[in-house]
């Protein structure tokens, strides 16, 4: 840069401005005036161009322009004064590249970069920080990457801001693991499972630390490289699953107040109470109906029944009627054609022999299916042992798989997949009352109108409380037809995404077989080995296991 201690100006009071070439930057007074603006922006930035300033901000010289304050404003820092008789042999100081600054668009970020157009000497330490700080930039300013900067013309980042951390949600820790319900524990050398026990009870004691709940985190605040702090969202709180027999200790964590099984619903975590029979449920207990999981270590004799609320198990034969959440039976169920097991989840047994079971989701028999009623929300596996189903219907929404079905007597066998039972029986049942509702409102509102025709003053007291009541029915009868239209629909459309139905048989399966697969019909003519059938452009598809 050329010598400045002449301090050169340009302008005047007289024509409203005036430019001072000092020797720390470049200033710029704008009088006020009541009289038109004598002079444009584009005769200001004509001037700082003549004077090599690069580093001025358009909107920064506007607004001084508007302000008119008649006081010196800093608009650059550098400048070179134009000479029109210098020497070009005359050997000059290289002048040093303008200062660009790109600040992010989140303000977290500076990017420094050199102009060299118009000089070949890169800046100074010094100079870069003047040039962020008349910026107002102020926090974050790395200084290494600054002095690594200027050695080079490549840009860089000169100032990082630093960015608010969110606090942590509330959460709740299970000191439980359900998904080991329902599945054999290993035996003592960890090489075989125990089909004895099935872990269907997850149980507590009284006193145990169920559950507990870490506390939410608050967010810490950041700060940009302006120096403005910038918000944090703090963690959100989660309530406490307090469900029945429960209490909370410490405000954060869940304690069992009895013995019994854990229960998980996902919002509440509870116990519910454990029932243990040390015999057979006969006529030394008599039925059993409980509130929670049931334990039999005996079977169920035929004419008595259990029921619970939560899980059962039983470690004898069933010839009784049993039905709870989850149902496992060791001894198996001999029914002779009147025990019944029901679980509104999975059922697990060693055989099912004359006897109705149904679940909501799977059964699991690990050696025969004779001459039973068998129905599935979703499977039905016999697989282990005989892995056998001979005789009567076994029914699944998705898929049934055994080892044998049907035997070389040529005993028929029905087996259905790919329609839910539970959700096809309460469709039609639906349907009959959605049809004998809808006759009935019509005859209501037949009778109404017939008898709107007539002077009800005429009428005699019992007659007229006829008619109010025949009023009064018909709109409940018509919002309940609405509402059950609805649940119609929907288990339409449930049934008609059942299409995905199949047989598995890794061994053989007998004529006298009678599938149903996706509502497709198909007789077994002569045993097919190792196959699965399934549905294919609405014709039964035999393929390989």
């Amino acid at each position: 840069m050329e010598d400045r201690a002449a301090h050169p100006t340009v302008g005047s009071k007289a024509d409203g401005y005036r430019f001072e070439f000092r020797e720390d930057g470049v200033y710029l007074t704008v009088y006020p005036s009541e009289d038109e603006v004598q002079f444009e922006m584009s005769d200001l930035q004509q001037i700082l161009q003549d004077y090599a300033v690069k580093d001025y901000d358009v909107a920064e010289l506007a607004a001084a322009v508007r302000a008119a304050a008649g006081k010196p404003v800093k608009i650059g820092s550098q400048y070179r004064i134009p000479s029109d008789d210098a020497d070009p042999e005359e050997e000059t100081e290289p002048q040093t590249a303008a200062i660009l600054i790109e600040v992010s668009r989140d303000k977290m970020e500076v990017r420094v970069a050199f102009d060299m157009s118009e000089g070949g000497a890169l800046p100074s330490v010094e100079q870069v920080r003047q040039a962020l700080a008349e910026k107002e930039i102020v926090f974050g300013i790395d200084e290494e990457a600054i002095a690594e900067g200027i050695q080079s013309s490549a840009p860089f980042i000169a100032a990082r801001g630093r960015a608010p951390v969110d606090g942590e949600n509330a959460r709740i820790v299970r000191y439980f693991d359900l998904s080991v319900k329902g599945k054999p524990a290993l035996q003592e050398n960890g090489s075989r499972v125990d089909y004895k026990n099935m872990n269907l009870f997850i149980l507590a004691k009284k006193g145990d630390l169920l559950a507990e709940r870490i506390p939410q985190t608050e967010g810490r605040k950041g700060m940009n490289v302006y120096g403005v702090t910038v918000a944090a969202r703090n963690g959100r709180p989660v309530p406490m699953p307090i469900g029945k027999n429960v209490h909370v200790e410490e405000e954060d964590k869940i304690i069992a107040d009895m013995d019994g099984q854990i229960t998980d619903t996902g919002k509440k975590v509870g116990i519910d109470p454990h029932l243990v029979i040390q015999s057979d449920v006969g006529v030394g207990t008599g039925n059993i109906d409980f509130v929670g999981s049931v334990e039999i270590q005996g079977g169920v004799a035929d004419g008595f029944s259990v029921k619970a609320t939560g899980d059962i198990e039983i470690k004898g034969l069933v010839n009784g009627k049993v039905e709870g959440q989850n149902v496992y039976i060791t001894g198996g169920i001999s029914g002779t054609d009147r025990g019944s097991v029901k679980a509104r989840e999975d059922i697990r047994a060693a055989f099912v022999e004359n006897a109705e079971v149904e679940a909501g989701r799977d059964v699991y028999i690990s050696d025969v299916i004779l001459h039973s009623e068998v129905q599935a929300g979703k499977h039905v596996y016999v697989e282990e042992g005989r892995g056998q189903i001979t005789g009567g219907a076994v029914a699944a929404g998705e898929e049934v798989r055994a080892k044998k079905i049907g035997n070389p007597a040529f005993v028929v066998t029905r087996i259905s997949v790919g329609v839910n039972p539970r959700v096809e029986r309460q469709y039609r049942q639906l349907c009959r009352e959605y049809k004998q509702n809808k006759e009935r409102l019509k005859q209501i509102t037949q009778m109404l109108n017939t008898l709107q025709k007539i002077d009800t003053s005429k009428l005699p007291p019992e007659r007229v409380s006829q008619i109010a009541q025949l009023t009064r029915s018909q709109f409940p009868l018509a919002g309940k037809l609405k509402r059950d239209k609805v649940l119609i629909q929907n288990l339409e459309a449930e049934l008609a995404n059942m299409k995905h139905g199949k047989v598995r048989v890794s061994d053989t399966m007998y004529p006298g077989t009678r599938l149903s697969i996706n509502s497709v019909l198909e007789n077994v003519q002569s045993e097919v080995q190792h196959s699965t059938v399934q549905v294919r452009d609405d014709d039964i598809d035999i393929g390989p296991y």
